[in-house]
């Protein structure tokens, strides 16, 4: 075997760059702090050498880890990308690491993971939505786990969380689709279990009916996996019935591009046969034809705002906030006047 090599310290790197190992600390953990000659000889010293600071001492001297998890619902969804790369641009100007897991929608999963992240000494969670067993809250609490919530607000809630109102906004929406004449209206939405943000929105089309004076128990409701396809076949579905709906209003812009798909397999114009509305306003929404009506959701203000607000938890003594972050209803050609 060969001869191993010694992984260099902070002292090598402080005789290496000419300076006291207090200075090597400092650039490496208050830059500011220290004069921009010193700091760039001493950042070539760390890389000429290869040297790693010791964050696990760091930890145990501080008996923290400054890792943050998250948890989101699926990587596949282009909404929790943007987010949580805003959560960890600014966990990263506070000093923290993010840990990223994905539960598929599936609240066991989420369990173990919440779990998992907690024995690996992660000082706090994102969590998404807010449904989700008691219990689990209580077990945090149990080991001084502070939780935020994000991409769901809900008033009247113990849970701090930095999100939107999902049922205002989709009521918001609703009015609007309400206002261009539309009263046969369907709705495609996410699965409801684990998933508050996908009942709550069809909560708010039905809060918008009742508003108007109309009858909510009739919009037909098919519930499917945030999929391009699965919106397509749900749209399907619903234009099978007799009469047909002249607005079909989705979940988020995936489920509304699968249905925009499948309107022109199935020869039907949009938006002077059906309107097809969707939520989120992720890029899809601008680039399909005809360009997409929806709500759009500020991921990456809401990231940046999440970030802050749980080192804020872990870091003062200030009580935990919940932030409401406005939505905003895009008017693009996919929304028009019912024909009939």
């Amino acid at each position: 075997m060969g001869k191993t090599t010694k992984a260099p310290t902070l002292d090598d790197v402080a005789k290496q760059a000419g300076v006291s190992t207090a200075t090597v600390s400092r650039c490496l953990n208050s830059p500011d702090r220290v004069i921009e000659k010193t700091k760039i000889r001493v950042l070539a010293a760390v890389d000429q050498l290869g040297y790693t600071p010791n964050f696990a001492a760091r930890a145990m001297a501080a008996k923290r880890s400054y890792t943050i998890g998250a948890i989101i619902p699926t990587m596949e969804n282009a909404i929790f990308a943007r987010g949580v790369q805003a959560f960890q641009d600014e966990l990263r100007e506070h000093g923290y690491t993010l840990l990223v897991s994905s539960s598929a929608y599936k609240p066991d999963m989420e369990k173990e993971q919440i779990r998992t992240l907690v024995a690996r000494g992660a000082d706090g969670l994102l969590l998404i939505g807010h449904e989700r067993e008691e219990q689990i809250y209580a077990y945090l609490e149990q080991h001084q786990v502070p939780v935020l919530i994000a991409w769901s607000y809900l008033p009247n809630i113990p849970h701090p969380s930095v999100g939107f109102n999902n049922r205002r906004a989709m009521f918001e929406l609703a009015k609007e689709v309400i206002r261009q004449g539309h009263r046969r209206i369907a709705i495609i939405s996410g699965l409801f279990e684990g998933n508050d943000r996908a009942l709550n929105r069809v909560r708010g089309v039905k809060d918008a009916f009742q508003e108007n004076g109309l009858q909510p128990d009739g919009i037909a409701v098919v519930q499917t996996d945030y999929e391009i396809e699965k919106g397509a076949n749900a749209f399907r579905k619903l234009m099978s019935q007799s009469p047909r709906p002249t607005a079909v209003m989705c979940g988020n812009d995936v489920l509304a591009v699968g249905a925009l798909r499948e309107a022109e397999r199935m020869g039907i114009t949009v938006p002077n046969q059906v309107s097809v509305t969707g939520f989120d306003d992720i890029e899809l929404a601008e680039i399909v034809n005809p360009k997409l009506t929806t709500v759009h959701v500020p991921h990456r203000e809401m990231g940046r705002m999440a970030a802050g607000e749980l080192v804020a938890m872990l870091e003062t003594d200030s009580e935990a906030r919940s932030i409401c972050i406005p939505t905003k209803i895009i008017i693009r050609g996919s929304l028009a006047r019912p024909a009939n």
